[in-house]
Formats: C-alpha cells, sequence, structure tokens
C-alpha cells in the first residue's frame, strides 16, 4: 500500500486514504501564486508535514546501509565470544580454561581480573560487575570472554572451557522474592486521599489478581560493539547502542581512563526498543577491556541464542487490586500493590517501576488510591528498558480492572471508561494526577467517541453478542481502551540535547545531533525540520552518525523523546546560521533582518531575491559564520524523586484502539480479526514514518499480550531462547482490517512543528486486544457467573486462554 505523501490538517487522517504524490506535488505547484520578478518567491512546499521517506529506505533496500558488522575491520582484528554461567545462582570457584587456550587460532582469555578501572559497571546502582567475580547471578551471566582469529573458533572454544560453580540457593519468581524481602531497589509507595476509607464507604467492591509476562527485544540486529585501540590510549567504539554517551562513560570507567579518550560512533541500529539503551554497554566493555589486554582490535556479536540468554528483557509484574466503585463504575478506592521481576540487578528498574506508578491511572481519576510497588531481585537476566518503559505494565492493569468493574455491574466497558476519565478542565476537580500533575490537554472525551463512531463500536457489540449466543465453539469479543502516555524523562536531567549545524560553501547542510537512528525516521525527521529553518530542499540536508566527539553528554534515545529533544536543539542550530545570514542580507539590501525570507532554496528580501546558495558563497566570503550548535531544554518539568510527585512530562500523548478478536473455546487459539486506530501526534512532522510507527508499535504490543511467553524452568534456564520457541507476530498475524487514523489537532504545548511523540504510545493500544481476548473469554465460560472477573494471564497463549476459559488446571 503507498504511504500519504501529504495530509490535511483539519481532519483525521486514515492511512487507508492515499494520495498521487505526482499529481497532487503537481496540483500544488499550480496553484501557487505568481510573484513580481526580483521582490519575492513562489512559496515552496515545506519538508515539515510531508511524507517523505526515511533517509536510509533506498540504502536498506539494496542492502547498501552499514551496520557494525558491515564495517570493512581494521587489520589485525581478533573475536571474542563470552563464557557464560550454567548456574543461576552459585560461588564461583574458579575458570579452567587450559583446554581452551590450546585450540587453533584462540588468542586468549579474558576475566575479571584483566578490568584494569573500575571491576563494576558505571551503572546507576553499581551493583553489577563487568564479569561475574565471586559469585553468578543467572544462568547467561558473562563470566569472561574468549578471543580467536574468527568467531566460529572463539565460539568453539568457549564449550572447552570448565566452570567450577558451587550451587546457591534461587529466587525465581516475583513471589519468592516478596516472601523473602528480596529487592534490587526499596519499595516505593504513593498515595491520595484515604484509599482505606474509599474503599470501606464504596458501594460495590472487587478484588483481583493477575500476571504479565516480559517480552525479549528481539531487534533484527543483535548486540554487538567493536572497539578498536587508537595511539596514545585513546579509543575508538563503534556500539549498536541507543546511548552512544553512556557507552563512552562505561568504557572509560572500566579503563580506568577520562571520558575524552573514547570516542563512541553509531551510525545506526537494526532496532533497539530499549534492548540498547543500557545493555549495550556491557558488549562496549567487554570488548574494550579484551582490546586493552591484547592490544588488538576486537568485535564482540552475540548469536541469537546468547542474546536470549545474556540480555534482560521487558519486566515481569504481578498485580493485587482491591477496588470500590459505585453503580456506574466509577472507581471511588484503590489499593493497588505492583511487583516488578527486576532480575539479579537494578539497571533500569527503578525509573521503569516508578513510570509503571505513574501509568496505572492511564487515563483515569482516581481519588483515593495507594499504591505499593515493589522492585523484586530474582535469579534471571537483569531486566531493561522496553518501549513504553513500564507504562504498558501499568496501563494494562487500570484497564483490567476497569474491565471487571464492567462486568460486575453488566455495563458496557466503554462506559464505565469514559466515567472514569480525567476532566476536561480545573471546573471538573478531576484534572490532577495521583502525581500531583493536572492532566491540561485532555482530548480523549472528543477523542474516544469518535472513535466509537467510526467503528460502529456499539452496533457491531449487538453484532457480536449475536453472535456469540449463536456460536457454541468459536466467541468473538470487542473492546475499546484509550491510553495517556507522558511524555518526557521522569529523571528531570536527561531531558535536554545538543546538535551541530554546518552550512558548506556549495549550500549543502550537514547536521549532527545527539540522538541515535534504530529504524524509528529520527535522522528523517530532524533533517525535515533543519529543511524548513534554513528554507532548503530537503536533499541537500545531510545527517551523519551520533558520535561522541561531536555532541557530548547526549541523553539516551528513549522516553519517546528522540525528536521532541534532538530536533528542537538542530532547529535552534539551524535557526542561528540562518540568523547570521540574515543579517548579512539585511545589510545588503538596507532593511531589518526580520525582513528576511527562507523558502523553496532562496534567501528572499524586500528588494531582491538570491539563490540560497549564492548568498552562502557571499557570506563565506564575508567571513560570515556558517555553522553553529544548538541546545534545547525540555521546559515547565520538576520532579520530587523521593515523594514521586511534580510535573515529570512536559505533556501527554493520546491515542484510542478498538479491536475485535476471536478465540477457539476448544484450542485457546485466538486471532485478531478487525483493529481500528485513532491516535494523537500532533501535527505530525512526517504522517508515514508516525502511522508506520503506530502499525508497529501497536503490533509488538498485540506480540507481547498474546504470543511471546518467556518461560523460566526451575533451575533459573531460560527455556524460550530463539524464534523455535519465542513467537514474536508475523505478516499472517496482521489484522485484515487494520486502520489507523490521526488526530488533527497540534500539541498545545510549545513542541517542535506542533507536534507530538509517536514512539511509545501506541505500543499501549494494543491493551484493547487484551480486553477484546477477556470479553471473548467471558462469553465462551460455561456454567459461570457473567458477572466474574476473568482472570487471563498476559501473554493470552492458547494454554492460558483454556485456563481462562476453565478448561485447564493452573
Amino acid at each position: 500500500m503507498n504511504q500519504r505523501e501529504s495530509l490535511p490538517t483539519d481532519l483525521p487522517v486514515s492511512r487507508d486514504a492515499v494520495d498521487d504524490p505526482v499529481a497532487a506535488t503537481a496540483d500544488a505547484h499550480a496553484a501557487e501564486p505568481q510573484a513580481p520578478q526580483q521582490t519575492s518567491a513562489p512559496a515552496s512546499p515545506r519538508a515539515m508535514g510531508q511524507s517523505h521517506i526515511h533517509e536510509s529506505a533506498r540504502a536498506q533496500v539494496a542492502g547498501a546501509a552499514h551496520y557494525i558488522d558491515d564495517l570493512p575491520e581494521v587489520k589485525g582484528t581478533l573475536y571474542a565470544a563470552p563464557i557464560l554461567s550454567t548456574v543461576a545462582h552459585g560461588t564461583l570457584n574458579g575458570v579452567d580454561a587450559s583446554a581452551a587456550l590450546a585450540l587453533p587460532g584462540v588468542r586468549g582469555v579474558v576475566l575479571a581480573a584483566d578490568v584494569p578501572g573500575d571491576k563494576l559497571l558505571a551503572a546507576f546502582a553499581h551493583d553489577e560487575p563487568v564479569f561475574a567475580v565471586d559469585t553468578v547471578q543467572h544462568i547467561g551471566q558473562v563470566i569472561g570472554l574468549v578471543v580467536a582469529d574468527s568467531v566460529m573458533q572463539a565460539r568453539r572454544a568457549v564449550r572447552a572451557v570448565k566452570l567450577d560453580i558451587a550451587p546457591l540457593p534461587t529466587v525465581l519468581s516475583v513471589h519468592e522474592a516478596l516472601k523473602a524481602e528480596s529487592y534490587v531497589l526499596p519499595p516505593v509507595f504513593v498515595r491520595r486521599g484515604d484509599a482505606a476509607t474509599g474503599l470501606a464507604q464504596s458501594a460495590q467492591r472487587l478484588q483481583g489478581a493477575f500476571e504479565v509476562g516480559g517480552q525479549e527485544h528481539f531487534y533484527l540486529e543483535g548486540q554487538i560493539a567493536y572497539a578498536l585501540p587508537l595511539e596514545q590510549k585513546q579509543w575508538w567504539i563503534y556500539s549498536s547502542t541507543q546511548h552512544p554517551g553512556e557507552v563512552q562513560h562505561w568504557v572509560a570507567h572500566a579503563l580506568g581512563i577520562d571520558n575524552h579518550a573514547v570516542k563512541v560512533e553509531c551510525r545506526r541500529m537494526g532496532g533497539g526498543f530499549g534492548g540498547k539503551e543500557t545493555q549495550a554497554g556491557h558488549l562496549a566493555v567487554w570488548a574494550a577491556v579484551a582490546a586493552n589486554k591484547l592490544g588488538r582490535p576486537i568485535k564482540l556479536r552475540l548469536d541469537r541464542d546468547e542474546d536470549f540468554m545474556v540480555t534482560g528483557k521487558r519486566h515481569p509484574f504481578a498485580y493485587e487490586y482491591d477496588v470500590g466503585f459505585d453503580d456506574t463504575g466509577r472507581i471511588t478506592g484503590l489499593k493497588l500493590q505492583m511487583a516488578a521481576n527486576c532480575g539479579f540487578s537494578a539497571d533500569l528498574s527503578g525509573p521503569v517501576a516508578d513510570r509503571a506508578v505513574f501509568h496505572a491511572d492511564n487515563a483515569y481519576y482516581l481519588s483515593d488510591v495507594e499504591i505499593a510497588s515493589y522492585r523484586c531481585k530474582t535469579n534471571t537476566q537483569s531486566h531493561t528498558a522496553f518501549r513504553g518503559f513500564g507504562g504498558p505494565q501499568g496501563v494494562i492493569v487500570i484497564e483490567a480492572i476497569l474491565g471487571d468493574i464492567a462486568r460486575a455491574l453488566g455495563r458496557d466497558a466503554q462506559d464505565v471508561r469514559m466515567v472514569n476519565l480525567y476532566g476536561q478542565d480545573a471546573s471538573s476537580g478531576r484534572n490532577v494526577t495521583h502525581y500531583q500533575m493536572t492532566v491540561e490537554d485532555n482530548i480523549l472525551h472528543a477523542l474516544m467517541p469518535q472513535l466509537e463512531r467510526d467503528a460502529n463500536y456499539r452496533q457491531r457489540q449487538a453484532a457480536i453478542a449475536a453472535w456469540n449466543a449463536t456460536s457454541p465453539v468459536l466467541k468473538r469479543g470487542l473492546a475499546i481502551t484509550p491510553v495517556k502516555f507522558g511524555i518526557s524523562f521522569t529523571a528531570t536531567l536527561f531531558n535536554q540535547a545538543g546538535a551541530l549545524v554546518h552550512v558548506y560553501t556549495d549550500g549543502s547542510v550537514q547536521v549532527n545531533h545527539g540522538g541515535t537512528e534504530m529504524g524509528q525516521g529520527l535522522h528523517t525527521k530532524v533533517a525535515q525540520i533543519v529543511a524548513d529553518e534554513l528554507g532548503v530542499p530537503l536533499h541537500r540536508v545531510l545527517v551523519t552518525a551520533s558520535d561522541t566527539s561531536k555532541v557530548p553528554n547526549a541523553s539516551a534515545t528513549a522516553a519517546s523523546s528522540g525528536t521532541d529533544l534532538n530536533g528542537r536543539a538542530a532547529q535552534f542550530a539551524a535557526r542561528n546560521v540562518r540568523d547570521n545570514l540574515a543579517s548579512f542580507v539585511c545589510g545588503l539590501d538596507g532593511c531589518g533582518a526580520g525582513a528576511i525570507r527562507f523558502e523553496g532554496g532562496q534567501v528572499i528580501s524586500p528588494k531582491k531575491v538570491r539563490p540560497f546558495d549564492d548568498v552562502v558563497k557571499e557570506a563565506y566570503a564575508n567571513r560570515i559564520q556558517l555553522w553553529s550548535d544548538g541546545f534545547y531544554r525540555t521546559p515547565k518539568i520538576h520532579y520530587d524523586k523521593a515523594t514521586l510527585t511534580g510535573r515529570p512530562f512536559y505533556y501527554f500523548s493520546y491515542g484510542a484502539a478498538c479491536s475485535e478478536v476471536v478465540i477457539d473455546t476448544l484450542t485457546g487459539e485466538s486471532r485478531v480479526a478487525r483493529v481500528d486506530i485513532l491516535h494523537d501526534v500532533g501535527h505530525s512532522i512526517n504522517p508515514a514514518i508516525d502511522i508506520g510507527q503506530i502499525e508497529g508499535g501497536f503490533v509488538q504490543g498485540m506480540g507481547w499480550l498474546t504470543t511471546e511467553q518467556l518461560v523460566w524452568n526451575d533451575k533459573g534456564y531460560l527455556a524460550t531462547h530463539a524464534p523455535s520457541t519465542y513467537k514474536i507476530p508475523a505478516t499472517g498475524d496482521i489484522p485484515q482490517h487494520f486502520k489507523v487514523e490521526l488526530w488533527p489537532e497540534a500539541n498545545q504545548e510549545d513542541n517542535v512543528g506542533g507536534s507530538k511523540a509517536v514512539g511509545e504510545p501506541p505500543f499501549m493500544l494494543a491493551i484493547s486486544v487484551y480486553e477484546a481476548l477477556r470479553n471473548a473469554v467471558a462469553a465462551g465460560r460455561e456454567g459461570r457467573d457473567a458477572t466474574e472477573p476473568v482472570v487471563l494471564m498476559a501473554p493470552a497463549t492458547a494454554e492460558n486462554v483454556l485456563r481462562a476459559l476453565g478448561k485447564l488446571g493452573a
């Protein structure tokens, strides 16, 4: 299906509505007014708001886009493979690598003793060793490396390494961790009002418990790093990372050198999804330590099985709740316990669990609420960031609670959700979150009814009820769920960005910024922003590889804020260059700088129209600065980490999805039959990319809740560590009817181009699939009270659907 080339701003935009881009461009030019000669110029379509193709699309399709494993290797490069723990928890008594060292091509073994700097990674909690030292904490923990002349020689040699590990008691579930009070970080409690009184005075009350599983990132490009020692104790690290600045800091810390001696570069990743925010740093450190010991460049690439065994996943969560509500379904009291399985170290578990607390309300006002958040330590991989960063684990619990409230009351869940929405303004008395942030831009009172009408929700509910009444085996379910997702890093210090814009004497433009490209189109959007700021065609702007030697101290490309932060910084840098040129031209023409316009590759003053390229050449000849830096810090945000209160988010992104599913009550199999989405991206910078992100995020969320099941056995071994046993959604899982429309309003906050973030919020739209599945299960439970809660563990695999139906034991 062709992507849209341009989008109206007065109506929601459908992915199904396709324009002819050639005709649209021709029509646009035909409608342009003719300008007087030499005094003005025809307006040119802006780059922003148009569906330009991804900047690397042609190279990727042709196989010409370089990833780290495609780079030419420096002479003398060696290859490393990891030595992995085979025990979930134990005392490491010794490593016998003699047999491995005797094999052909093996050049050395690297262990904790070979780390010249700190033996612990420079992670926030400082609780994770570079290589295992005295103990091992999970099966798959990296104990060291074998380095050889080839990848396969290194991997074969690893199998010859003998480990002496004495087993210790293990903690493998959140329930065991809660009982043992095993935590990577202290529990956190957030309260508003009086939950106990609210519950006691509620007209009705429900209790429940359920769990949601983790999720493997399954990026197409696995974790990889290439460490090159340079002269005078300097280093060049190629890393597939969302956070080059952190990789720089971690490598320097492990080598015992200054940050300025380490350059980290990343042109692109083959997917990240949060899995390369911190954990790409591990590979870079391991490779650098090996390169430091052997004095040779080292490449380390995990194969898929190793990647599964070594790296962390989305945090699995377990919930217990006690909710009170009135006869309309409005929540009047809530006690909620959320227990996150964090794995063996803190990693990013603190902020992940915090965001789950922030999003436990989703779109709903909670007057009297008490939330307990436990960050459980288990002997598994250290779980980490994943698209949504705890938000999905917060949103799903309140949506499940509202679904059960609707069932208990015999009401349509859409009505129950609407009655619980945050108010639209202060007069409602219902627009302040449980963490004391005011919701100022709530559009869900308009967006959700619009989606309800567009998707024919009421008519389809009636038709599905009639179907289910006459279909003994196949049962259908339908649900609408919204999302309200806060945009900004909850750690305020990360909400900053820098960029460089260089205009060369031929008029071409180069941009470098602190963000990273993982396929999401960040570089494309930044180029569009800079092109419009300078008034040049998009093809004249080139965005170069993320590089710590160009933009220092950059934040991770995460929290959906890549374009918000880096796009604005690049805009400011381009604006500085534009202002320099405007001042130069106004001096030539004797006018004010504000009268100078940059459009269509031309510089327009009240007296003359000049080609941009000519102005640049003349400005250079007059020693005018043609490059600049730009810096941006997100305004308005503040956050008290001790009390979890304040305004952690600059704004909210909104959306809603209506999903229809069908289940087979004999086998437990399910299918998503239809999806309608109405999502808020503000004024889209690139509609095609945004729609693609919405579609991809939804499908990834659908996988989390339906097929992607992680299974650890009773020894702590991850049994689902390959595509043969771990099932991500494939093309056959995409619903035949999959419609995405964009909400037309601009961001009310002063964000770049009036846009809103799009990376993470759509992921949570897939919770509508989970709720639709629970509705289908409710229709298929024989001899059960229809008002009973539906306990469906996620992911809703065939086995879990059968358990929810009461046809399979726990």
